[in-house]
């Protein structure tokens, strides 16, 4: 068996490298999570951590260090379908979620239990849904746990880079029906409207909207279903800080003659101070491992969104891997910067355990609810 500590108490890289693999190993797509989350409460209670699975799915592992700052640290367990088979070559670690994002979770794990002298309390979090619209891990987190002192998020920012924010996200869902008819008949057809739809859309974000700007809007038509007489599209736009969505779900609303236009989800977009004490630990720990600091923004959106608009604390997002591999069939990670990002970690970890413990009213002090206790 791999011993997992070395003498001064930190993970081995052989104990982290099997972790990651044995998690690339299930299959974990969105809705399907409990075998890894079973998982990941078997290793993390070997590793020392209190380790539970809660009602919606989330693993949670918790280590109490002592009374002081309480930090945590956030990934998904989720997966885009379509597993690839895990292998091992050049340096490198193939296999879905590598990247997006069981490599970040598994960083931070393995980080977190080499905190030994960390003096007060860190919740290791590894949330389900994350891939889907309405993120319900992150939100049953957000609604049953204490606010943090300090958050981080895992995803693939690079281990070199830090993320500041993302873009916000809408999705719209519109519906339309209309009686039979002969196709040369001019009265507008269900699918005609739907084309309409995603037509007055563009329009209404205007010309300069695209994927790659974290200043402007962005639309996708996401999926589309019509024939003559029924249709449904599935709409995304992502949103810069500050849009009015309200207004554009109006405004489209006006533009369309028949239908339903539904909002299935929205969130805002986040973006944090560079001087906020969780990204300065994680340029430290990157500055440690002799590599000039990137700060970058992303124009997708992640669980950093979710906690953002409930949660004023310091926090950012961070974790080995290339976001360009996010869902691709070559999906990899190097296994030098997987260890490197743990490293990274650790020294952002032990930055933060200097931080004040909050003393202000939590978010709704909820105690932490019991789950599956491994």
């Amino acid at each position: 068996m791999t011993r997992a500590f070395t003498s001064a108490g930190e993970v081995t890289e052989a104990y982290a490298t099997g972790l990651l693999r044995g998690m690339l190993a299930i299959p974990s797509p969105s809705y399907q999570e409990r075998a890894l989350a079973d998982f990941l409460a078997e290793a993390m209670a070997d590793l020392g951590f209190r380790a539970r699975i809660d009602a919606v799915g989330n693993v949670i592992g918790v280590l109490e260090r002592g009374d002081g700052p309480t930090l945590m640290l956030l990934g998904h367990l989720d997966t885009v379908p379509g597993q690839l088979p895990v292998r091992a070559e050049d340096g490198r670690l193939y296999g879905r979620g590598a990247v997006d994002a069981k490599g970040p979770l598994a960083a931070m794990i393995c980080a977190a239990a080499s905190a030994v002298d960390f003096p007060g309390r860190i919740v290791v979090i590894g949330v389900v849904e994350e891939e889907t619209p309405r993120s319900r891990g992150a939100m049953a987190i957000r609604a049953t746990h204490d606010r943090p002192d300090a958050l981080i998020v895992g995803e693939p920012s690079g281990w070199s880079s830090v993320v500041l924010g993302y873009k916000g996200k809408l999705d719209l869902r519109y519906t339309v029906e209309c009686p039979a008819t002969h196709p040369s008949n001019p009265a507008p057809k269900a699918s005609e409207l739907a084309v309409a739809c995603w037509t007055a859309l563009v329009d209404l974000l205007g010309p300069d909207a695209g994927h790659d700007a974290f200043a402007r809007p962005g639309a996708t038509l996401c999926q589309l279903n019509a024939d003559l007489t029924a249709a449904t599209a599935e709409l995304s736009v992502r949103t810069p800080p500050g849009f009015d969505v309200d207004a554009l779900v109006r405004g489209l609303r006006d533009r369309l003659p028949v239908g339903t236009l539904e909002v299935v989800n929205s969130v805002a977009a986040c973006r944090v101070d560079r001087a906020n004490p969780a990204v300065r630990a994680l340029v430290s720990g990157i500055r440690r491992q002799h590599a000039q600091p990137r700060l970058v923004v992303k124009t997708a959106t992640s669980d950093m969104n979710t906690l953002a608009e409930v949660w004023d604390i310091p926090m950012a997002t961070y974790g080995p891997g290339d976001s360009r591999l996010d869902h691709a069939d070559t999906e990899h990670i190097v296994l030098s910067d997987y260890l490197r990002g743990i490293d990274v970690l650790s020294n952002a970890i032990a930055e933060l355990a200097h931080l004040p413990v909050r003393t202000d009213d939590r978010v709704n002090g909820a105690q932490l609810p019991e789950g599956s206790l491994r």
